[in-house]
């Protein structure tokens, strides 16, 4: 009988997870978002098993990318940064979510944040839907029309200041 080669082990260590910085931290802000989540969904009584399944999905396939990034890395012998840079940007995105799931639980958000928080969620829109507002135009006629009726407004209001001036002088 074979007996088990550990060094084996190390080498598939290697290659999954190496020696990713601030992994231990992302795990950290997985759970807390994932806590967060569910505490969000209780509080607006939409706690879906369906909807949450796919939230567990994407944290694992945030690990896949993980790997891969290091897969990458360890190939190019770039040394951890593609890693590192795969990291820091999930840890962000763990970050936002969190206090985006915190924001709408009324624990208190600083108010920069929140502002952004709100220009992020108002601007999340499909890359469908923004193709087809690209290639059908109807924002333009919109940005259009709000321009022309700003337009008609900065006049009538130069006219009434022009009115007014003329009338003092009299």
């Amino acid at each position: 009988m074979e007996s088990f080669n550990l060094e084996k082990l190390e080498i598939v260590h290697m290659y999954l997870f190496g020696e990713v910085k601030f992994l231990h931290l992302l795990l950290l802000l997985m759970a807390l978002d994932i806590l967060t989540g569910l505490f969000k969904a209780a509080k607006n009584k939409n706690l879906w098993s369906r909807k949450s399944l796919f939230g567990y999905a994407r944290k694992l396939l945030v690990l896949v990318m993980i790997i891969l990034a290091n897969v990458i890395d360890q190939v190019l012998n770039l040394g951890g940064t593609l890693t590192f840079a795969t990291v820091l940007f999930y840890l962000a995105n763990e970050g936002l979510s969190i206090m985006e799931n915190m924001a709408e639980l009324g624990v208190l958000v600083p108010a920069g944040l929140a502002e952004r928080l709100k220009v992020i969620e108002s601007g999340n829109q499909s890359f469908s839907e923004e193709l087809r507002e690209e290639l059908i135009g109807s924002k333009v006629d919109h940005q259009l029309n709000t321009a022309k009726i700003d337009n008609q407004i900065s006049e009538k209001v130069d006219e009434l200041v022009e009115q007014g001036r003329r009338e003092d002088k009299q």
